[in-house]
């Protein structure tokens, strides 16, 4: 029986040592997302753009939301709703499209699983790199948008990386979790969508967590997507650094996580080739 390694520096040696592959692979998935269409990858631009927009026209001007709590300055503007829920949107997109895609990840790639030397375990990173792209391409939208309404960027914008670094590796876990029980159990598929979509509600995407009574704010700081949110808006559009114990608590708590996944991953393997 082909025995894994599972210590926790294998993790990095894994990414280290097919980091290549992984590049290759994110590209092809990029790419072929948008092959065919007359506008091609502009859409990966054209999509975050239409949205913020229907967010500003919806929100701002036509029910004229306010986010509660503090605005973008001295002032709130009508667009302040809809870049606060733009932000939690980017946010949760990488966390609901790893988490998503993670079940159907071996069963939609047979032919991986007959190749014996082939790694496995890469596949939830090509997935972070396809979700991390986007997510990349909806900040940019973001911030250009945040510029042109007449706010400012500050140095506390360097911190966004470091803040959403918990969130890249419970994704990572979660992802092999999930890929490695989706070849057992058929019907994850369908329950993590439901799951994804309402913690969608369950977390401060539409709403900032100071604005529920304390009894519901404590449960919802129990949901690890509300701190990478809170702080996500505070580096980025608040000019407020980052609660450093909070964010130390959740990198090292997901960096555990990842670890547990991917021991699972690298344990329940071996029976992929019986059962696809």
């Amino acid at each position: 029986m082909e025995k894994f390694c599972v210590t926790p520096i294998e993790v990095y040696r894994s990414v280290s040592r097919y980091r290549q592959l992984i590049g290759q692979m994110t590209r092809r998935e990029i790419t072929s997302r948008y092959k065919g269409s007359i506008f091609g990858l502009l859409w990966a631009f054209l999509t975050p753009v239409l949205m913020l927009a229907v967010y500003t026209f919806v929100f701002s001007i036509v029910f004229k939301a306010r986010w509660a709590g503090a605005g973008l300055g001295e002032e709130q503007s009508q667009s302040d709703f809809a870049i606060m829920l733009f932000t939690g949107m980017i946010v949760y997109g990488i966390f609901a499209e790893s988490v998503n895609r993670a079940p159907g990840l071996i069963l939609g790639n047979p032919n991986y699983v007959k190749r014996v030397v082939f790694p496995l375990d890469i596949l939830p990173w090509v997935v972070m790199g396809t979700a991390m792209f986007n997510a990349l391409v909806g900040f940019c939208v973001l911030i250009a948008f945040f510029l042109l309404t007449n706010h400012q960027l500050t140095w506390t914008a360097a911190w966004l990386p470091f803040v959403l670094l918990p969130l890249i590796f419970l994704c990572m876990g979660l992802s092999w979790f999930l890929c490695s029980l989706g070849v057992y159990l058929r019907d994850v598929g369908q329950t993590v969508g439901i799951a994804t979509t309402m913690l969608m509600f369950l977390s401060p995407v539409f709403y900032p967590v100071a604005s529920l009574p304390l009894t519901f704010q404590f449960y919802l700081k129990l949901n690890p997507l509300t701190s990478i949110i809170e702080q996500t808006r505070d580096v980025l559009l608040l000019n407020q650094p980052p609660d450093l114990m909070t964010l130390l608590i959740s990198s090292l708590a997901s960096l555990f996580f990842a670890w547990a996944g991917f021991v699972w991953f690298q344990k329940t393997r071996r029976g992929f080739a019986d059962v696809i």
